[in-house]
C-alpha cells in the first residue's frame, strides 16, 4: 500500500492548456520551408490527411493540449488558433476545426486533421481526401482579439517634460473610442475606418472544444493539379515552364478581359487522375528547386 501511494504521488500532473495567439518564425518541415502569415480570408483546395501523432496530452505549437478526440487541425502557415471550415469534396461533409498546430509534414498535403475531425468527414487514417478549406473570418478574428500574444510588443514611449505648460483633460468627442490592439489582424473588416468595430465587441471567443456540427453540401470531387507559381508577366511564366519542360509544365492565362484589368499567368502541371501521379509530379518540381509548388484540386 505504501509503495502504491508513493507511485501515485509521483504521477505527473496533466498539462494545462495555455492557448495563445501566434504566428511564429519561418521553419523547415518535411524538407520545405514555411513562412507563417496572418490570413483571415484564406481559401484553398488540396489533400487532407489524418494527423500522424495521435498522442493525447502533448503541447501543440500555440500552447494548447492535443486531444485527438476534439476537432483540431494543423496547417503550415495560418495564424494560430484559427477556425477553419473543412469540406470533403468527395463526400460533401463539412465541419469546423480549430487550427492549433503546424503541419502536415508531407509535402503536397494542405491540412492534417485530428482523428475525430477526420472521422466526421469520412477520412481514414493513412488515406487522403480532396478538401476545400476556408478560414471562418469572424470566429478567427475573435480568437485573435481574445487571447494573449507574446508576439505583440508594446512600444516604450517617453513623454516630453511638461515644464510650465498648462494642460487640461478634455472629454472625448462624441463617438470616439479608446484605441486598443492596433494590429489589423485583430479587427473586423473596416476596423480603423469610420464605423469600424473590433471583433471582441461583436463576437464571443470560440471555445477550445468546438461543437461537432456536420453539414452536408454538394460533393464536388475534381482533378489534381500541381501549381508552381503565378506571374504578372508572360515571359517570366514561360521561362519557368521551359525549365520544367520534361514535366510538361503549361502556362495558363488568368483574369484580364477588359476595363484595364491585367492578366496573370499561372504555371502548372496536370491534370492527374490519382494522388500517386500528383505526388510524383510534385516531387519532380521540388527536386527542380520550385519549393512553392502545391497540389490543388479543380
Amino acid at each position: 500500500m505504501a509503495v502504491l501511494a508513493v507511485g501515485c504521488a509521483r504521477r505527473p500532473a496533466a498539462p494545462v492548456a495555455q492557448p495563445r495567439y501566434m504566428l511564429g518564425e519561418a521553419y523547415q518541415l518535411g524538407g520545405l520551408w514555411s513562412y507563417p502569415r496572418e490570413d483571415f480570408a484564406l481559401v484553398e483546395t488540396g489533400l487532407a490527411v489524418v494527423a500522424t501523432d495521435s498522442r493525447a496530452g502533448r503541447r501543440t505549437s500555440n500552447g494548447e493540449v492535443h486531444d485527438p478526440a476534439i476537432l483540431s487541425a494543423a496547417h503550415r502557415t495560418l495564424q494560430m488558433p484559427a477556425v477553419l471550415a473543412v469540406t470533403n469534396l468527395e463526400t460533401g461533409l463539412q465541419i469546423e476545426v480549430r487550427v492549433n498546430d503546424r503541419g502536415p509534414a508531407q509535402p503536397g498535403r494542405v491540412v492534417a486533421l485530428s482523428r475525430r475531425a477526420a472521422e466526421l468527414i469520412g477520412l481514414r487514417p493513412g488515406g487522403t481526401a480532396q478538401v476545400r478549406i476556408e478560414v471562418v473570418g469572424e470566429a478567427s478574428r475573435a480568437l485573435a482579439a481574445g487571447l494573449p500574444s507574446q508576439e505583440v510588443q508594446e512600444l516604450a514611449i517617453s513623454a516630453a517634460p511638461l515644464g510650465s505648460v498648462e494642460r487640461e483633460t478634455l472629454a472625448p468627442p462624441p463617438g470616439a473610442t479608446q484605441a486598443s490592439r492596433l494590429r489589423e489582424a485583430r479587427q473586423l473588416p473596416g476596423a480603423g475606418r469610420a464605423g469600424g468595430a473590433t471583433a471582441a465587441s461583436t463576437s464571443a471567443t470560440p471555445p477550445l472544444r468546438l461543437p461537432e456540427r456536420v453539414t452536408r453540401v454538394a460533393a464536388r470531387p475534381g482533378l489534381l493539379w500541381v501549381d508552381l507559381a503565378t506571374f504578372s508577366r508572360r515571359d517570366m511564366a514561360n521561362r519557368q515552364a521551359a525549365r520544367l519542360a520534361g514535366l510538361r509544365a503549361r502556362v495558363e492565362v488568368l483574369g484580364g478581359g477588359g476595363r484595364g484589368a491585367q492578366p496573370s499567368y499561372r504555371v502548372r502541371l496536370g491534370p492527374f487522375n490519382s494522388v500517386a501521379e500528383a505526388d510524383r509530379a510534385l516531387e519532380g518540381t521540388l527536386r527542380a528547386g520550385v519549393s512553392e509548388a502545391r497540389i490543388r484540386v479543380e
